[in-house]
């Protein structure tokens, strides 16, 4: 047999050899993945929340309004702790709304995600913390969202707004709750964990009604206050 043949069969051989153990790699990692799917959707996660991070710390914001977003982040960790005690009920959605609804979707979104995070170093951190940090920073960015496009929103609407981020946080939940910790994965396992939270949601949308009709307005004009007068402040700043 000529070497020229000779040296294309062995190249053949070669490419199948590989392509076989390039297919049966990825064979392998696909099912390790589909085995430990919920290990790659928290670390998928954590690097999301930390790219977020780090575009926070890159934006324009004024040292002022860093400082503010940091103070209400605190306080929105903060009094979620007293309130442990009361199933779901807790100031931490509402702060981060309102939050959120002033300064816009970044702040609100960091409000949410440090708020969490903080909350956790006293009631338990665990793998629902990164969740947490993501649905309760999606419940500021939205009212950065909602400020942005509905500056003049009316009581009536914020409040279905509060209202409506208690079931959507519940309901973000349990999706979590269920892919990590039920299994089979059923649709009736499914059914049941949204139907055994039902009560909670109900009591967070409560909880979050009642400290907008009580404190919403009031505390919004405050931080309006304070967003123009940092505005004003850094604007009388020399360049």
């Amino acid at each position: 047999m000529p070497v020229r043949t000779l040296n294309r069969l062995a190249r053949i051989a070669a490419a199948v050899l590989l392509t076989a153990g390039v297919l049966a790699l990825a064979s392998w990692q696909l099912r390790f993945i589909l085995q430990h799917w919920a290990v790659f959707a928290l670390l998928l996660l954590l690097a999301a929340l930390v790219l977020f991070f780090i575009h926070f710390e890159k934006s324009t914001l004024s040292s002022r309004e860093v400082g503010l977003i940091s103070i209400l982040a605190t306080l929105a960790a903060v009094s979620r702790v007293p309130f442990a005690a009361l199933p779901s009920i807790q100031p931490t959605t509402f702060l981060t709304i309102v939050s959120g609804y002033v300064f816009g979707a970044q702040a609100g979104f960091m409000v949410g995600a440090v708020g969490a995070l903080g909350s956790n170093f006293f009631l338990g951190q665990g793998p629902w913390t990164p969740f947490q940090m993501l649905f309760w920073g999606l419940a500021g960015a939205s009212a950065g969202a909602l400020g942005k496009y509905f500056p003049d929103v009316s009581r009536v609407g914020m409040t279905i707004f509060s209202a409506s981020w208690g079931f959507l946080f519940g309901w973000l939940m349990n999706l979590f709750f269920v892919v990590c910790f039920i299994e089979p994965l059923t649709w009736s396992s499914i059914l049941l964990a949204y139907a055994a939270s039902f009560l909670f949601d109900c009591m967070h949308a409560f909880g979050n009604v009642c400290f907008y009709l009580l404190l919403g307005p009031s505390v919004i004009k405050v931080l309006q206050r304070f967003k123009a007068k940092i505005t004003y402040t850094e604007s009388q700043v020399p360049g």
